[in-house]
């Protein structure tokens, strides 16, 4: 236990025979379950955790009969958590990319009651720039940008990380049937969250790597498919929140934002195709342009604005 609340910790596993001993064999004390998901891996992962599991009552395996994709096994330890009355759950990786001795730091926010849903962000320390690879570094930092628009907590960073804890109010609220289950999963739980206004936290966590993980993400894929699910993830959080639950005048802000910027990308093509067809471009046109650039930029920023103000006590 810690400060009086049980935890679990989530492990989601897939072909992770080299790994998976080093996350046992590290985990602290004040862990109570180790709920270890293994998502229908092709190598020993599973052997190798049940042979931990009989020297080792805390250890929980629970094996999938379909690969689910790493959200999916983060939703079924998550499901275990709720059915089993653990005040928090936290999530850690397989392949011991997350530090055990930041693990109170995680946990602090969510058992002090402070907060709902904590995760660590390793963008904190001056080492992140030098421990994470260059492209990955740069691709979580655009993510992380456009999480902040879809999710509506702006305060949070570092969107990438799988190092969380919720609590257990958390944990019996979300309907984990309808988690995303790929790679976009703490996208689409940050969302989720937002919707029902619980407060979340950014906790510093030391980046690790070259501890002998195999990646399993394909940049060429994620690189579309995670911006293709925040646009959907943001549209859901506006219909959710501002329309049905509660009305609120942003949605009219971003509404016109698009609707300009829209407009804006027509008027400069016409621009641009009469510059090239007559080698000049009327004043009126120029103008017509440049103001439909302002209206949605301005637009767009007081709905950002709006947005801020609505969810800036979630901290």
């Amino acid at each position: 236990m810690y400060k009086g609340k049980t935890v679990s910790v989530v492990v989601p596993a897939y072909n992770e025979e080299t790994q998976i001993k080093m996350v046992t064999d590290t985990m602290p004390d004040i862990v109570d379950k180790i709920v270890i998901v293994n998502d229908k891996s092709k190598d020993r992962t599973g052997e190798i955790v049940a042979a931990e599991a009989a020297k080792n009552p805390k250890i929980l395996l629970i094996n999938h009969e379909v690969n689910q994709g790493v959200g999916g096994a983060i939703a079924t330890g998550y499901k275990w958590s709720r059915d089993n009355n653990i005040d928090i759950a936290v999530v850690m990786a397989g392949d011991a990319q997350m530090n055990p001795d930041d693990l109170p730091a995680v946990l602090d926010p969510v058992a002090d009651g402070e907060v709902d849903y904590s995760k660590g962000n390793r963008l904190f320390t001056g080492e992140a720039y030098q421990k994470i690879p260059k492209v990955r570094y740069f691709g979580n930092s655009v993510l992380s940008l456009l999480t902040k628009i879809a999710s509506g907590y702006w305060h949070v960073a570092d969107s990438q990380t799988g190092y969380t804890a919720i609590s257990h109010k958390a944990l019996s609220t979300i309907d984990w049937d309808k988690m995303y289950k790929r790679y976009g999963q703490p996208n689409d739980l940050l969302v989720k969250l937002n919707i029902y206004d619980f407060k979340v936290r950014d906790v510093p966590v030391e980046p690790v790597y070259n501890v002998g993980e195999k990646s399993g993400i394909k940049i060429r894929k994620v690189i579309f498919t995670i911006p293709n699910l925040l646009l959907r993830l943001f549209l859901y959080r506006m219909k959710e929140k501002y329309i049905i639950r509660n009305f609120h005048p942003l949605v009219l802000f971003y509404f016109m934002g698009f609707l300009f910027t829209l407009l804006t990308i027509f008027l400069f093509i016409r621009v641009f195709w009469i510059w090239g067809s007559t080698g000049d471009i009327p004043d009126i046109n120029a103008m017509a342009a440049l103001f439909s650039f302002n209206s949605a930029s301005l637009f767009t920023l007081f709905g950002m604005w709006f947005d801020m103000e609505v969810n800036k006590d979630l901290r």
